[in-house]
């Protein structure tokens, strides 16, 4: 008979307390955060965030600083860190030095390719945690995430300037951008963050980028002026309709990301005139909001007074 594994167990263990009704039993946390293993480890500390134990915020904080004697020995993958300090984060624990720890933390593993950096993820919650922190020389900690090879860092360093770093913060992605940023993924942070830190002030800097040769960094950018939520990024989006080529299904989710009454109108009154073709990817813009029985009920009409069965298939599908 096959020995029962005890991580396994653990595990298992865990995801029950998750299903339980009432909160986790104390103890039991707290011996699953000294467990040998770093994914029972790492499942814990989800668990203790999951259920806000703020009273556990001690045993996360010995549980970090065990693991990290010998972080590439105790924590591959730098699964139960990252989980840590993510946790730590949430339940708003705001002392600055285990914070710095991760921000500064870096270990490579092997792949199947070149050896990565498994605590990129680790820095990047690490600059969100530590922004929200009164050390005096964060910003500074953060800048110098900026530029840190990995994209993963460098997303965690602009989400803490964009969510906590004032002005200085705007002005600093703000110069991100404008001197180049080679990762389509860090330039859409980028985007998102300075028009959450700075709107009115961003909007025409964004749109710029909508006429990028690259197809990800002007999507990116439709999809910022969206979010936005702003009536002048509407505006700036319905002008883009003429010109918007292989990028129309991104620019119509935009539209429709807007959630503005004029934006609805808009895509209500091209789904009423436009091309079959068009029409699937209308139906993608409106079906944010699929569970607006108004809105709903609108677009479902609209299909059909078409009466096309392609349409009413997109039409089922979408919502």
């Amino acid at each position: 008979m096959k020995k029962p594994d005890p991580v396994e167990q653990a595990l298992d263990r865990l995801a029950a307390l998750k299903n339980a009704a009432g909160s986790p039993p104390v103890g039991e946390l707290k011996a699953f955060l000294k467990n040998r293993s770093n994914f029972v480890v790492a499942k814990a500390a989800k668990l203790v965030r999951h259920v806000r134990a703020t009273d556990l915020i001690t045993d996360l904080v010995a549980a970090f600083h065990r693991l990290m004697q010998n972080p590439s020995k105790l924590d591959k993958g730098c699964a139960a860190t990252t989980e840590i300090v993510t946790a730590l984060y949430e339940l708003d624990y705001a002392e600055p030095e285990l914070y710095l720890l991760g921000i500064h933390h870096i270990q490579m593993e092997g792949s199947f390719g070149p050896p990565v950096d498994a605590a990129a993820k680790l820095r990047a919650i690490s600059a969100l945690a530590l922004a929200r922190t009164t050390y005096p020389a964060a910003l500074d900690e953060i800048v110098s995430l900026l530029v840190d090879e990995w994209p993963d860092a460098r997303i965690g360093a602009v989400r803490a300037l964009a969510v906590n770093g004032g002005p200085a913060g705007a002005l600093l992605l703000k110069l991100k951008i404008l001197t180049g940023e080679s990762e389509p993924d860090v330039l859409s942070e980028c985007f998102s963050g300075l028009l959450t830190a700075a709107p009115e002030r961003s909007l025409s800097l964004i749109a710029a980028f909508v006429d990028s040769e690259d197809m990800a960094i002007a999507g990116a950018a439709l999809l910022a002026l969206g979010s936005s939520r702003l009536p002048e990024a509407f505006d700036l989006l319905k002008a883009r309709w003429p010109q918007a080529g292989p990028l129309r299904k991104t620019l119509l989710m935009a539209i429709g990301m807007v959630r503005s009454d004029a934006a609805i109108e808009f895509l209500l009154t091209l789904l009423a005139e436009c091309t079959p073709g068009t029409a699937k990817d209308v139906l993608a813009g409106l079906a944010l909001f699929r569970d607006n029985e108004k809105i709903r009920s609108r677009v479902q009409s609209l299909v059909a007074l078409r009466n096309e069965e392609s349409i009413s298939e997109m039409f089922r599908q979408e919502f």
